[in-house]
């Protein structure tokens, strides 16, 4: 299969915001407003363009799409930026083809060169750690919220990026609307 994967343009939008309803249109950890997230994100501080990725087929249509926003991480004593991926959607006609793994190697790969160094992630506990997501909480990092410990994950893109962090992740306004 031929997928493009290049960043997702102004004219995408409404494409996008149409995937990701439907791809989590039937998750049952989903309340079913992902893409309204997305619009919010973009219309944000937290945006990121280039850290907006999507994967087109031979058809020109958007299939999958990866979207990492700015976040920090605070304590007492300091405030370190990272990144929030958030979401990773792909169309169910094209999920279990490799084509997600590829969108999240190729995002990740995206945000190291853009010159960050961490991501923080809420998701499937099965599906994160096969690209080196560990509990956030083994460097102190927290949720601002409750979730399970085993869902919250954060993943170095830099060796040692984390060692000196810890605190409560700090999501851009787009998240709590």
């Amino acid at each position: 299969m031929n997928i493009i994967y290049r960043q997702e343009q102004p004219k995408d939008y409404l494409k996008t915001e149409a995937l990701i309803e439907q791809s989590f249109r039937n998750e049952e950890m989903s309340d079913q407003q992902e893409h309204f997230l997305v619009q919010r994100i973009r219309s944000s501080n937290a945006f990121i363009p280039e850290l907006s990725v999507v994967a087109v087929n031979q058809q020109d249509e958007i299939i999958g799409q990866i979207l990492f926003s700015k976040i920090t991480i605070e304590n007492k004593d300091q405030a370190t930026e990272s990144l929030a991926l958030a979401p990773v959607s792909i169309h169910p006609d094209y999920q279990k083809q490799g084509i997600g793994s590829m969108l999240m190697n190729r995002g990740l790969e995206k945000a190291k060169e853009s010159g960050y160094t961490s991501v923080i992630v809420l998701g499937h506990p099965d599906y994160y750690p096969r690209f080196g997501f560990k509990s956030a909480s083994l460097w102190g990092i927290e949720a601002p919220f409750d979730v399970p410990d085993n869902a919250f994950m954060a993943l170095e893109l830099e060796k040692n990026a984390l060692k000196k962090v810890s605190g409560v992740v700090q999501y851009s306004e787009a998240f709590s609307e």
